[in-house]
């Protein structure tokens, strides 16, 4: 085991070295921006991925990646339903107001992060169509969510039909796309559903410093390119951005990586017993533990945030020790 044994979150884990070779490989002189053979190849390796038509380009941060597939869905008089405890609301500095020029969040509530038909319908329906209200256009969901549980094949069916019939786009923030993935057997396309967008996380799984913005409507992309650019999020050599996520996908590593991280996550939270405040079905553990449990857990040399007074997050990464996530999880288990 390691002196220290961090489940901090897995913004901080290693970058895979599958990556970074394929980032060496990169460096060889290619067209600038988005114009090499790498960022070409995106579309094709996403529309196999998917099993449907797609657009995919790349930028530097989950944040954009969101609010710039937003920005093709709502207008600065519209607004986005999100969960109250949704990335987009909570941990991106008020991004999705800057890059949707002052769209509203409409703020819904939901077990576990998730949102029903219904939890979004309370919010919805009770607006009046007209100018002196704020009318939904999209709706934002998180896979797996933010307390790390995934939404099913059923679940997402049942969300998608409501998009439909209520003329709503439906994006998806997929920062943890691949560990809900692995969850549910592996497959992309079961995972993502028919979501009209998504971002595709690669950072927190072994990434260095690129996602993926993947728009099912392919004629979006020529307005995300320019909104990109005018984001400040057109590299100039492109071909390392899109390396990382070819790498990615190459051999389904991304998968691979998300099982590790949620075989590591589930060893944790097989000693947390009652503890557990949420079903753990991706790489994260949320538990019940009170400021001294935490203190001597640290004491141990694991660390991890606290997560509310009596509470504690736990975050699995591909990279993650098992005898350290073995640890931990007897070490819960003997306070």
């Amino acid at each position: 085991m390691s002196s220290r044994k961090p489940f901090l979150s897995d913004n901080a884990a290693k970058v895979h070295p599958q990556v970074w070779e394929a980032m060496r490989a990169a460096d060889e002189a290619d067209a600038p921006y988005d114009g090499d053979a790498l960022s070409a190849g995106l579309d094709e390796r996403f529309i196999d991925l998917f099993g449907r038509e797609c657009a995919a380009l790349w930028v530097a941060t989950g944040t954009a990646a969101n609010c710039l597939a937003l920005g093709t869905m709502v207008q600065p008089h519209g607004g986005v339903v999100c969960h109250e405890e949704a990335h987009v609301e909570l941990d991106e500095g008020g991004a999705p107001g800057f890059f949707l020029h002052g769209a509203k969040l409409m703020l819904a509530s939901g077990e576990s992060a998730k949102l029903t038909p219904a939890d979004i319908a309370q919010v919805i329906d009770p607006i009046r169509d007209d100018v002196h209200q704020v009318q939904p256009h999209a709706i934002a969901i998180t896979q797996a969510s933010e307390y790390g549980c995934v939404y099913s094949s059923e679940e997402l069916a049942a969300l998608c039909d409501l998009a439909t019939e209520r003329g709503l786009g439906l994006h998806m923030d997929g920062a943890r796309f691949a560990n809900a993935a692995a969850f549910l057997g592996g497959s992309a396309a079961a995972t993502a559903g028919s979501v009209d967008s998504l971002a595709f996380g690669c950072i927190k799984n072994g990434a260095m410093s690129a996602e993926a913005v993947v728009l099912f409507d392919p004629a979006r992309a020529d307005e995300v390119k320019y909104r990109r650019k005018r984001a400040g999020h057109l590299q100039c050599k492109g071909r390392y951005q899109a390396a990382q996520i070819l790498a990615m996908l190459q051999g389904d590593l991304w998968l691979a990586n998300a099982r590790a991280a949620n075989n590591a996550a589930a060893e944790i939270a097989s000693g947390c017993g009652e503890r557990l405040l949420h079903p753990v079905q991706a790489n994260e553990v949320f538990a019940r533990l009170d400021a001294k449990e935490r203190e001597a857990l640290r004491a141990q040399g694991f660390d991890f945030y606290d997560w509310g007074e009596d509470a504690a997050r736990f975050v699995a990464s591909w990279d993650s020790v098992a005898d350290d996530a073995i640890a931990l999880g007897k070490a819960i288990a003997a306070l």
